[in-house]
């Protein structure tokens, strides 16, 4: 009945970068960054002038431009809509033994803070607790600010940033005990003069040191360790003395705006011994699931019964509630991402006496991503009460699409067991299904009824396809990255006695769709053909072009191209006479999808085509791609 452990994919790699993200496609991971170890103790004095931090990677955050996909943002607390001093800083990352250092040139001609909060200068940022008990692992809150709460204003000239959060005294700026500061230090020089703006500062530089013991992590492991962080910068202007004309308290954050919840994503921060800063470039850091590409879909009935589901076509993973061991398989930050709930039914919590259990399943075909359920469970049952379904979330982040923070917008594909034994799509996902750009189907194992009679079923089988151009993925063009989270429900009710209800979520990487945090998944560059060997891609360099389906009344042709070519359509009869000609303009690196033919007609009959492949610069020919394809009508 219980299924094996998951079955982790790991994509191809790909360079680690900090570049903005210009067009779709495969993208350098954006919510990662590697600390280098330094090989000489670092002094937290503010001042950055140890060799090592030199070599060490950076990145910058700026107020109104993306710090990176798919969480990052930035937001308008008071004030001016458009500061007249945005923020700029850079951020650079080092670690010694088993501490994180940071390092933050921030510029900022109005340095301060005040007793109001969102009204000061300085850094809220988070790190996820490894030693905790509770899954997901939650965020710890680290403040550093000028943020002195329980100080009335104006606050006093010169001030430096009060500690606030897990390793701090309240009231803000108590003094600390000695092992608060061993777990969290910091020192920051002024380039200016705080909560005084006679004349403009230049800003602050801050030094700071993460104790990762207590947190759970080690990057002295030979195999290093993936510290989950994020951190919000925030600017306050026009305050000392106040200026209508320029007040404005804004923030700016990469990957997540919070220090003591958890939302949009996460900054992975990675440590090694053996990568220093002696050691060259860093290594490349590729995705965390890869989703095979197949040439052909699925008929979508619920049934999974077709061959392109199962481990030899399909990426697959199980989810099941009250199993910790599984969680631990699932790759990269998975493990302290993936978690479970019980919300209270009926005034309590009941024993979980069948607990959710489910293997998912997931392609993509064209522009469309299958995702098959394979659900086993003793009960299935209906409930309009979200906290007692049965079914699933499917989260995905839009493409393009920005939410009101700026960062790139979740939307959740959810489905329920409806009370005759199909599946209803619920939230965006009816959205999509009544544009048609989804599908979704479900069917009842042999022996299964949808009832609360307590007589034991064998569970539910379930089919989602989804057009990603819904999606604001580029028609034609489907690749990249996509951001994933799955969430199993399983409500198991009971007539008698009703005590003994329950329902329960179980989700791998993330249970909602704003929530930290998403499993960063590629869609496979590797064309593969059903009945196929998986690892046979059907292409080697220009490769094999393949005409589908074929037979067919609108055949397409898929093809992957190494570089950016100019392509250019001809169809021939088998008279060899030209039937159309079409110039598709230049296409990049990756996987391409267009239709044999514009809005012709053709006659049944067999057409060759031919794709001729030019250096967009010389024009010269590079590659010639053919095959056949055949309309039936």
């Amino acid at each position: 009945m219980k299924k094996g452990p998951a079955k982790a994919l790991i994509a191809g790699i790909m360079v680690v970068g900090l570049l903005p993200a210009l067009a779709q496609g495969v993208l350098p991971r954006e919510d990662v960054i590697w600390a280098r170890r330094a090989l000489a103790p670092i002094t937290l004095d503010g001042v950055l002038d140890e060799a090592a931090w030199a070599q060490a990677e950076s990145t910058i955050v700026q107020y109104g431009q993306d710090a990176g996909i798919p969480g990052s943002g930035w937001k308008v607390e008071s004030g001016a809509f458009t500061p007249t001093d945005p923020t700029y800083a850079t951020l650079k990352f080092l670690i010694y033994e088993n501490q994180l250092y940071m390092g933050a040139r921030v510029l900022d001609a109005y340095v301060g803070g005040s007793e109001e909060f969102n009204r000061f200068d300085g850094l809220l940022m988070a790190l996820k607790d490894h030693l905790d008990t509770y899954a997901p692992k939650p965020p710890s809150e680290y403040l550093y600010s000028w943020w002195y709460r329980d100080d009335p204003d104006p606050q006093p000239p010169g001030q430096l940033p009060a500690f606030k959060g897990r390793w701090a005294e309240e009231p803000i700026g108590s003094p600390r005990t000695p092992e608060q500061i061993d777990a969290w230090d910091a020192a920051t020089v002024v380039h200016g003069l705080s909560n005084d703006d006679t004349v403009l500062d230049e800003g602050y530089t801050v030094e700071m040191r993460f104790n990762l013991t207590p947190m759970g992590y080690d990057v002295t492991r030979p195999e290093g360790d993936v510290v989950e962080w994020n951190i919000s910068i925030y600017d306050c202007d026009g305050f000392w003395p106040f200026n209508a004309a320029i007040f404005t308290s804004n923030r700016v954050w990469w990957q997540s705006p919070w220090g003591n919840d958890s939302w949009y994503n996460e900054v992975r921060v990675f440590g090694r011994p053996d990568v220093t800063v002696a050691s060259g470039p860093v290594p490349a850091v590729g995705a965390e699931f890869e989703i095979p590409r197949l040439i052909t879909g699925v008929t979508v009935d619920g049934a999974l019964s077709e061959m392109a589901w199962g481990d030899r076509y399909a990426a697959s993973f199980d989810i099941r509630y009250g199993d910790d061991a599984l969680r631990q398989t699932y790759a990269a930050v998975g493990p302290y991402r993936a978690g479970q709930y019980q919300p209270s039914v009926n005034g309590g919590l009941a024993y979980v006496a069948d607990p959710g259990d489910a293997t998912v399943e997931m392609f993509v075909a064209g522009e469309t991503l299958y995702l098959g359920f394979d659900v086993r469970d003793m009960f299935v049952q209906y409930h309009p009460d979200f906290n007692r379904w049965d079914g699933f979330l499917v989260t995905i982040n839009e493409r393009v699409e920005q939410g009101p923070d700026h960062q790139l917008m979740g939307r959740r594909l959810s489905f329920q067991v409806a009370a005759d034994g199909t599946a209803s799509p619920q939230d965006y996902l009816a959205t999509l299904v009544s544009e048609g750009k989804a599908q979704v189907a479900l069917q009842l194992k042999p022996g299964t009824a949808v009832d609360t009679l307590g007589i034991p079923d064998t569970g539910y089988t379930a089919e989602m396809a989804v057009d990603l151009t819904g999606l604001g993925y580029t028609p034609g063009l489907v690749e990249g990255p996509v951001w994933l989270g799955v969430t199993l429900l399983d409500g198991d009710s009971f007539i008698d006695p009703i005590e003994d209800s329950y329902g329960t979520r179980t989700w791998w990487y993330r249970e909602y769709e704003g929530e930290c945090c998403s499993v960063w998944a590629e869609l496979s560059s590797t064309l593969v053909g059903v009945g196929q060997e998986p690892d046979e891609p059907l292409y080697q360099t220009y490769g094999r072009s393949l005409s589908y389906p074929n037979p067919s009344l609108q055949p397409r042709i898929s093809y992957w191209l190494p570089e950016t070519n100019r392509v250019t359509l001809e169809v021939y009869d088998l008279r060899g006479r030209l039937v159309e000609r079409r110039v598709l303009g230049e296409s990049g690196n990756g996987f391409h999808d267009v239709p044999v033919f514009s809005q012709k007609r053709m006659g049944s009959g067999v057409y060759v085509y031919r794709l001729k492949l030019q250096d967009p610069e010389t024009g010269v020919l590079r590659s010639t791609l053919t095959g056949k394809t055949l309309i039936l009508k």
